[in-house]
């Protein structure tokens, strides 16, 4: 599919409320064949998402460290992570120190995977993404663990306001772009 058709169908899908305010935007070479162009997504005319921008106001990281010691990053702990930690220290570790140990595992966790699904969407084609965006429901895209289909599927029309607001606890355990796309939709109900 060409990209003037894919933007086309791409935008619309867009929310309303974004409709003019969030673009697809594509460079190509077209004396390099083999380079592939960029394709990148602006908001209000700045580029927003597009990892090889150093001045990008979202946080790509580089380590597995920087995801742990970042004190944006909020992790919610739920009951049952605290038992099974509680279980595993056999009861003889105070409640206080349950909390900051479970917190350390779910960190440890997230920042694998955060930083797979960063290198995957290094190494992906917007433009295969987005056709697979395009032939996925919008439960799978927004459940998947790549980051532009999770982008593609908060942007959508199809997402309802209740939707998005019971979407808060698992959004923020995305990757920043993904929480920075849904606090913009969240802004524009």
């Amino acid at each position: 599919m060409s990209w003037s058709k894919l933007k086309q169908q791409l935008e619309s899908f867009l929310s309303p409320a974004l409709s003019g305010r969030v673009e697809y935007r594509s460079t190509s070479y077209r004396y390099l064949p083999d380079k592939a162009g960029l394709c990148y997504i602006a908001v209000d005319k700045k580029n927003v998402f597009n990892m090889s921008d150093a001045s990008t106001s979202i946080r790509w990281y580089q380590t597995e460290q920087e995801i742990k010691n970042d004190p944006q990053l909020q992790i919610p702990i739920s009951k049952e992570e605290l038992d099974a930690v509680r279980a595993d220290t056999k009861g003889l570790v105070p409640e206080e120190r349950l909390k900051v140990i479970a917190r350390g595992r779910k960190i440890g966790e997230l920042a694998k995977e955060l930083l797979s699904a960063q290198t995957a969407l290094s190494k992906s084609n917007f433009v295969a993404v987005a056709n697979k965006f395009l032939s996925l429901s919008i439960e799978e895209s927004i459940e998947s663990k790549d980051i532009l289909l999770n982008i593609l599927a908060l942007i959508d029309r199809r997402v309802g306001k209740k939707r998005i607001q019971n979407m808060s606890g698992k959004i923020k355990l995305k990757h920043p772009v993904v929480q920075y796309f849904y606090e913009l939709r969240l802004s524009t109900m």
